[in-house]
């Protein structure tokens, strides 16, 4: 019976944002009750459940309702957010999903349409899991790794608030691993990303007090940073990177100071600062020598 509404849901669902112009909109006053019962009989769970017995075209059709489901308001609230505060091992299913190669794709992508909930995001910060995506990021399969990837990143870039206080609260484990994990992973991609996503951290204003908070960890990663900046053959993506946040990057490194008089690096600083100041697309080598 579940199997058969589930199917007729999806159906509806599809239908719904796919109508013609010429054909009148769905009764809201119908779409609302469906969205209720949806919930009420807990088929959110069997579409989750059951997603490895499922096609791949079923598979495409399951991540567009989550997504349509996610942006349904009830009473002016998000239904499905406050299902999924009350079934958050649901997201344990969707996390772990990751290393099933078969499905992960499939469980990356309705994981991230729930994570756009702050609950449920922060939910996943503060869970074991976050710690499972050091490993993920760096999984064979390139697919599967960037899927991984592009969750992560939204995860400690959606909810600014939620990401800044989970960061106040693990900031000395989290760069730890960040650094010996990603910034120094042996794969040219995986550290590609990772400075990306930390150059968006850094960057971000609602995590500046945390940053300057944390000296130690934060000199570290400008030493692993300074080595992306003297590479001698930077890759396009790199550059283009470094040149598109050019005057935030360099905000950023002139105010940022050691608890401690060192010498070596302000000399560092110094060249990192007029090394992205004289950066140009066209470049092929870098002129300093850190």
């Amino acid at each position: 019976m579940q199997i058969a509404f589930v199917g007729w849901f999806f159906t509806a669902m599809i239908n719904q944002s796919q109508v013609p112009m010429h054909q009148s909109e769905p009764s809201a006053d119908a779409c609302e009750h469906l969205i209720r019962e949806f919930f009420r009989v807990d088929t959110f769970r069997l579409l989750i459940v059951c997603l490895p017995k499922l096609g791949m075209a079923a598979r495409i059709d399951a991540t567009h309702v989550v997504a349509n489901l996610q942006r349904q308001r009830v009473d002016s609230k998000y239904i499905a957010a406050n299902y999924l505060e009350n079934n958050f091992d649901l997201i344990d299913i969707l996390i772990l999903g990751y290393d099933d190669g078969d499905i992960a794709l499939t469980y990356g992508a309705i994981a991230r349409e729930c994570i756009r909930h702050q609950s449920v995001a922060k939910y996943v910060l503060e869970s074991p899991h976050v710690k499972k995506f050091f490993n993920y990021l760096q999984i064979p399969n390139f697919n599967v790794a960037s899927d991984a990837q592009a969750t992560f990143k939204e995860l400690l870039t959606k909810h600014k608030s939620t990401v800044a206080e989970f960061l106040s609260v693990n900031y000395d484990w989290f760069f730890q691993e960040y650094n010996s994990e990603l910034l120094e992973s042996p794969s040219y991609i995986t550290r590609r990303h990772a400075l990306k996503l930390l150059g968006d951290m850094l960057l971000d204003r609602s995590n500046s007090a945390v940053m300057d908070s944390n000296k130690n960890t934060q000199s570290e990663s400008f030493h692993v940073f300074k080595l992306f900046v003297a590479n001698q053959n930077k890759p396009h993506e790199i550059l283009s990177i470094l040149i598109s946040n050019r005057s935030k990057f360099l905000r950023i490194f002139g105010d940022f100071k050691t608890d401690k008089v060192n010498e070596e690096f302000e000399a560092d600083k110094s060249l990192v600062m007029r090394e992205i100041a004289s950066l140009e697309l066209g470049d092929q080598r870098s002129h300093t020598d850190l």
